[in-house]
């Protein structure tokens, strides 16, 4: 786990943990560069500016389902669910209650957020990612 940022406001603060790594990230509430890919402010946003890999097969655009994640804290500093987020949604594995897509799910304000990313997402070698040594057991 990272040390915490000790210059950001204590609300102003946003700390995501991405499981089942265990990664946490922590920034300053409206100051994170947007990347392009996703919504800014979007989990995949996130992950994309601090080097955590989420699949992403469209880009962020909302056209697949491969940036699905699980929500397992922070969920009403999120925006909602609109109706093509719900529809790809539709044709992600194992579709639960918390499933939202990296690329849509917002944070709209300060606070802790964990998202997991479900087992069957985890495409390590996509993207030129490739298998670190605990990952190939």
């Amino acid at each position: 786990m990272r040390e915490p940022t000790k210059n950001i406001p204590a609300d102003k603060l946003v700390r995501v943990t991405f499981q089942p790594e265990g990664r946490t990230v922590e920034f300053e509430f409206g100051t994170l560069p947007y990347e392009h890919h996703g919504k800014p402010m979007s989990f995949l946003d996130v992950a994309e500016n601090h080097g955590i890999f989420l699949d992403h097969a469209c880009g962020g655009v909302c056209a697949c389902s491969t940036c699905h994640v699980l929500t397992k804290a922070g969920e009403t500093g999120l925006t909602a669910a609109d109706d093509d987020e719900l529809d790809r949604l539709d044709m992600a594995a194992d579709q639960q209650l918390n499933s939202r897509l990296g690329c849509q799910a917002v944070i709209t304000r300060p606070g802790d957020y964990v998202v997991e990313i479900p087992k069957w997402n985890r495409n390590y070698v996509a993207e030129g990612k490739p298998l670190t040594l605990a990952e190939q057991k």
